[in-house]
């Protein structure tokens, strides 16, 4: 694994199916990291064969008759983009060394405070003996961006061959984790959707997991998280096996694109000086059990700890909250998401739905319902998804086909995978519902019938917009695109080139045209303020014990957490020009959240 520092101070994460599937292709030779979903292996072979024939390479096509298919097209597939990135970069550097436009070009993309940067600089200014130095200094400073990939620990359904199970190895994600393990890539697997034991064990299958004799993790581990409890918990489990995890990436429970992972009141000021200050117990309580681990094992045990990183993403929209983050938290690195959704050389959208996106607005982007895991899902108004989901339900035809069955994680009643959003558990729910017609209010009769038929097959609408950009051929029922942005998207509101994204990241240019856009702090505060009060309404007419400790330790986090903030922006020197209005917009929100009252149980 290289050990040349990142060249940036920020990454783009992983942004549903097809989103990233190809973004190192397209930036990693410009030292951005970025993290391509290995969910979809359709897709993945899909995008496999779209790129062998793009870079005139032979492919053999890898079909489901084949024994381990899944784990032997994700492999394939990010053989091919190491690859590929590897090439572009090594021609990269050459084009560098031989054209000073296109090296002024790139240091202008670089951060301000870079090391690089100022080295380049100066070598621009010597001019004798350019070409030759440069060459040099290229080839030790510089370094491409790393190919993450992602796996939704969720995402682990049974598979079987006719009615045989095949063994838990060949789970969804568990090929997927086999099929990163088995590729060429050095980089890291980065696990969201919150902990999963018997995958987490499976890694131990690998020896790139462990440190070699020189301290070195071939692959890595990347853990999404979002509090500190969380990270100690899943850092330590995988400890005690001899894993390290190399980096906690923190997202924002609510201001993030796709799945909405809340918190119980938590805000991400307070979570981030949390892992600040007891970044150190986290790295100490790790390196113990790992040790230990090892020598059970009777593997190499590393003489000092092992790196990690902390990074942070979730609604950061300026080059002002970027700097904030990097300095007031010591994070390695932060995540960009959705505003590079409406930059084409970086990511994988259709003209129509990037034209959605740049005309989206506040109200347009919401959370939804929409996901077959029952987990709140952030999502855009007027996707070509929604329109075809609703054609069908007009049509009493509610329900998709279903022909992937990722999220099959329910059961039918003959104990059968099923998902929610699938025509055939709708038909069987709502006939239910028919039969109790006459039993239930007409309010609770719409109101239950619209929570069934509202799940989207996020299988297929998550992986189109590749399709529709690379004019490969979309068999089967229609389902159009499902988009997942974050509520920041709203700010964001033309396509712009990647240089122009990069260099707004570093605030040397600007690509935002609204004015009133709130702090990313203060945002993510409304968001909980919504949150908290959309789950009182829901639980008022039947209120329990347990719910009314839920929903006060849920007040007082938020209490907490504005308490905090108003600490922090008492220091002016954090967001100078927006201060007074950040402290105004928190005295309104502590004044609101006071007033609420939690529901009392109902005295027989």
């Amino acid at each position: 694994m290289t050990t040349t520092k990142p060249l940036h101070t920020f990454h783009i994460p992983v942004m549903g199916l097809a989103y990233t599937i190809d973004s190192p292709i397209r930036v990693a030779q410009y030292g951005i990291s970025s993290v391509i979903s290995i969910a979809d292996d359709e897709l993945i072979e899909k995008m496999n064969t779209f790129y062998h024939q793009k870079f005139d390479i032979p492919y053999q096509e890898i079909t489901q008759k084949m024994h381990d298919y899944r784990a032997e097209r994700i492999t394939s597939y990010l053989n091919l983009v190491d690859k590929i990135v590897k090439d572009k970069f090594e021609n990269f550097k050459i084009e560098l060394a031989e054209s000073k436009l296109a090296l002024e070009s790139y240091i202008a993309m670089l951060p301000n405070k870079s090391e690089i940067k100022k080295g380049l600089q100066n070598l621009m200014e010597d001019g004798i003996a350019f070409k030759e130095n440069i060459k040099s200094y290229l080839e030790n400073n510089l370094s491409s961006g790393d190919i993450d990939v992602n796996i939704m620990t969720k995402l682990d359904k049974d598979n079987f061959i006719k009615d045989e199970q095949l063994p838990v190895a060949f789970n969804d994600a568990h090929a997927a984790l086999r099929g990163f393990a088995n590729s060429t890539l050095e980089s890291s697997v980065v696990l969201s959707a919150g902990m999963n034991p018997r995958l987490y064990s499976y890694f131990e299958n690998f020896p790139v997991f462990f440190p070699d004799a020189n301290n070195n993790l071939k692959k890595k581990i990347t853990l999404k998280v979002s509090d500190f409890r969380s990270a100690m918990i899943q850092g330590n489990f995988l400890a005690k096996k001899g894993l390290w995890v190399s980096e906690y990436r923190i997202e924002s429970g609510l201001n993030c694109g796709g799945h909405a992972f809340a918190t119980d009141g938590f805000l991400l000021g307070p979570i981030l000086e949390e892992f600040k200050q007891k970044k150190d117990q986290l790295i100490q309580s790790a390196h113990d059990l790992m040790v230990k681990a090892l020598g059970q094992k009777e593997l190499h045990i590393p003489e000092t700890q092992l790196d990690l990183k902390i990074t942070v993403q979730g609604g950061v929209g300026t080059a002002e909250e970027h700097d904030f983050l990097l300095d007031q938290y010591n994070v390695d690195s932060v995540g960009w998401g959705s505003p590079f959704l409406l930059v084409p050389e970086a990511t994988s959208v259709d003209k129509a739905t990037r034209k959605l996106l740049m005309n989206a607005k506040e109200n347009d982007l919401y959370l939804s319902h929409i996901s077959p895991l029952g987990i709140p899902f952030n999502t855009l108004r007027g996707t070509t998804n929604e329109m075809f989901k609703q054609k069908r339900i007009q049509d009493s035809k509610a329900g998709s086909s279903c022909p992937k069955k990722f999220l099959a994680l329910n059961k039918d009643a003959d104990g059968n995978a099923i998902c929610t959003a699938s025509k055939k558990y709708q038909d069987s729910k709502l006939q239910e519902l028919e039969d109790k017609k006459d039993t239930v209010t007409a309010e609770n009769y719409a109101k239950t019938k619209d929570s069934i038929t509202e799940k989207s097959c996020l299988c297929v609408g998550l992986a189109n917009a590749s399709y529709l950009e690379n004019d490969i051929k979309i068999k089967g029922q229609a389902q159009g695109v499902v988009i997942c942005p974050g509520p920041n998207m709203a700010y964001f509101d033309q396509e712009v080139s990647l240089a122009k994204m990069v260099q707004h990241i570093y605030g040397n240019a600007s690509v935002l045209r609204v004015t009133d856009r709130p702090n990313l702090f203060v945002k993510e505060l409304k968001m909980y303020m919504d949150y908290f009060k959309n789950e009182i309404k829901e639980a008022a007419s039947e209120i329990t014990s347990p719910q009314i400790k839920k929903l006060q330790a849920f007040k007082n986090n938020m209490l907490d957490g504005i308490s905090y903030y108003e600490n922090l922006f008492s220091d002016a020197h954090y967001f100078e020009n927006g201060v007074k209005e950040i402290k105004k917009q928190l005295d309104n929100y502590k004044m609101e959240l006071t007033k609420i009252e939690i529901p009392k149980l109902e005295l027989a």
